[in-house]
């Protein structure tokens, strides 16, 4: 059986991270997400995967200290939950679960809460694998987040969704905003070359806003900080647009 491998501040930058591998457009990206997980390790993030050369990996940190607008005191969060390609079906995921419940009971936590989606959507965990393994569905967010729980004693405080992060809209109300965080080596290139392109290709106005601060991430007005796209003040996706995903909307309507 293949080990599970924890990265470390002191291995982190000799490992690859999984999400990124070979993308050089990205790879300025992977050294932002790398800068970030190393600060966020100080908080007590856990970043588990196992030792291959694939996207088969956990990440997750004391809610306390998430880049996300819930309230869940005592409880891990499960930041970034990926199995994808031929590490499918063979007992990864829930390998890698267990290490986050067994992190999370040794912890003392109330237990373990993920973001998720009324229906799968790229770039959030599958709820029905959730479910299977004793979660269950306890606040909702527009459009269609969810917010998941296990919980080990029957009597934890209910985690929710922070209030903002139920406006699924902001105040800016020109053009296409972007929200972004570094959690993810993909958002860098997307968020600034691909949204240049965009800018010149469409004729629309764009606008990047970074999140660079948990209090910040706490306060957003989306469940999802990685990345969420506003089409003149309203939610538009939750996924990294490129210049043919936004045709795409534009045909639909933009939402």
């Amino acid at each position: 059986m293949t080990d599970i491998l924890a990265l470390t501040q002191e291995n982190l930058f000799d490992q690859h991270i999984c999400c990124s591998l070979s993308d050089k457009d990205n790879q300025n990206g992977v050294i932002l997400k790398k800068h970030w997980l190393s600060c966020r390790m100080e908080e007590g993030l856990v970043f588990k995967k196992l030792d291959v050369r694939g996207k088969v990996f956990i990440e997750y940190i004391p809610a306390e200290f998430a880049w996300v607008p819930i309230e869940a005191p005592n409880y891990l969060f499960i930041n970034c939950f990926w199995v994808a390609g031929r590490y499918k079906g063979q007992g990864n995921g829930a390998r890698l679960l267990n290490e986050c419940m067994e992190d999370a009971i040794e912890k003392q936590k109330h237990g373990i809460v993920a973001i998720s989606s009324a229906r799968k959507k790229p770039y959030l965990s599958d709820k029905s694998f959730f479910l299977k393994n004793g979660f269950e569905v306890c606040d909702t967010a527009p459009p269609y987040f969810e917010l998941l729980v296990k919980r080990f004693e029957t009597q934890a405080p209910e985690p929710k969704f922070k209030a903002n992060a139920k406006k699924a809209r902001i105040d800016q109300t020109n053009g296409l905003v972007v929200i972004y965080t570094d959690q993810c080596p993909f958002t860098d290139y997307y968020a600034n070359q691909e949204l240049d392109e965009i800018e010149k290709e469409f004729r629309i106005p764009v606008t990047r806003i970074k999140i660079t601060s948990r209090e910040e991430a706490q306060n957003a007005p989306s469940p999802f900080t990685t990345y969420t796209a506003y089409w003149n003040g309203e939610f538009l996706t939750h996924e990294i647009l490129n210049r043919k995903k936004l045709e795409a909307l534009i045909k639909k309507g933009l939402g």
